[in-house]
């Protein structure tokens, strides 16, 4: 056998390195789920630092850049669009129930733009919450600051979408759209549906009187 190194040493070369052979039994499943615990909390971790070095940075910058667009748009504009909303006939409908809630989803975030709705008549703000609470998943795949608490949302869509190897820009653009359809119609019907119950508590209390 040719001289080595850590032969000449007295230390076993690698092939002659004994080895433990994996446990069995009891111990065997304790090692397993100890395997899987450990496992679970990487998996997580490298997660974390995807998000550290993908998302989070755009969110920070994205975040800043809408702060600073209120500031030169000026609130007040934007509360005067709540005024507007407030007005009734069904040319306003598009305003109330669909322009409204996204800008106030996309300028004042998740849950601050509920706020909005103190501009509204009684009658208006349950149409007007179901619209905005809405669409505070479906702009989250273009625009992630109006709903960064619940991003894993949509990038649990865009997980799937990904192993696919299908485009995820193509699925933000569809999930907003789709968003914007749901929320107009169920804005339209839950003012429908509190006018009605208005009208029967007015009714009943009538004859109760």
């Amino acid at each position: 056998m040719p001289f080595t190194p850590m032969a000449l040493a007295g230390l076993p070369l690698a092939a002659d390195t004994p080895t433990v052979d994996p446990p069995t039994g009891v111990f065997g499943a304790l090692a397993d789920a100890a395997s899987w615990f450990i496992g679970l909390f990487q998996a997580g971790g490298e997660t974390f630092m995807g998000l550290v070095t993908g998302i989070i940075p755009t969110l920070i910058v994205l975040l800043t850049f809408v702060n600073a667009l209120i500031r030169m748009i000026g609130p007040e504009r934007i509360d005067k669009l709540g005024e507007v909303a407030a007005r009734p006939g069904l040319q306003y409908y598009p305003v109330r129930y669909l322009l409204l809630p996204v800008l106030s989803v996309f300028f004042l975030t998740n849950p601050m733009a509920y706020t909005m709705g103190r501009f509204l008549p009684e009658k208006y703000k349950p149409a007007f919450y179901d619209s905005a609470v809405s669409f505070v998943h479906p702009i989250t795949g273009i625009f992630p600051h109006a709903n960064a608490g619940e991003l894993f949302v949509y990038l649990g869509i865009a997980a799937g979408i990904t192993t696919l190897g299908l485009n995820t820009s193509d699925l933000a653009v569809r999930y907003l759209i789709v968003g914007l359809v749901v929320i107009f119609i169920r804005g339209v019907l839950t003012e429908i549906i509190t006018t009605r119950m208005l009208a029967r508590r007015t009714t009943n209390e009538e004859v109760a009187a």
